[in-house]
């Protein structure tokens, strides 16, 4: 449980983060540029603390998978990007394939 805590963390932070990234306007920004060094780094630390609890396959692939959907989504509803079907289909095979990577985990702890 601790392990899915900090993952958590790892992805809001990740998600922060690339918003941060967008915001910076390619680090003109000097606040945004900062939230955004801020964001990946407790992202980076959660992540690693997740990883003692939770082997790297399964923590990098919801980490990673459920991190792009969520931007994705973000993107739309704050950033007012548009979205195309192949997106859609895109983010719905990551979301399943975090799904069937799960389905086989173990833990280390």
């Amino acid at each position: 449980m601790k392990g899915y805590l900090f993952l958590t963390l790892a992805i809001v932070s990740e998600i922060f983060g690339t918003s941060m990234l967008k915001a910076s306007e390619v680090f003109t920004k000097f606040w945004p540029s900062t939230a955004f060094i801020v964001g990946f780094s407790a992202a980076f630390y959660s992540l690693s603390i997740a990883m003692q609890y939770i082997p790297l396959n399964i923590a990098y692939a919801i980490w990673s998978g459920v991190g792009t959907a969520l931007t994705a989504v973000i993107s739309i509803f704050i950033w007012k990007e548009t979205v195309s079907i192949q997106a859609v289909i895109g983010i719905a095979c990551i979301i399943v394939g975090v799904v069937v990577l799960n389905l086989g985990k173990t833990t280390t702890h």
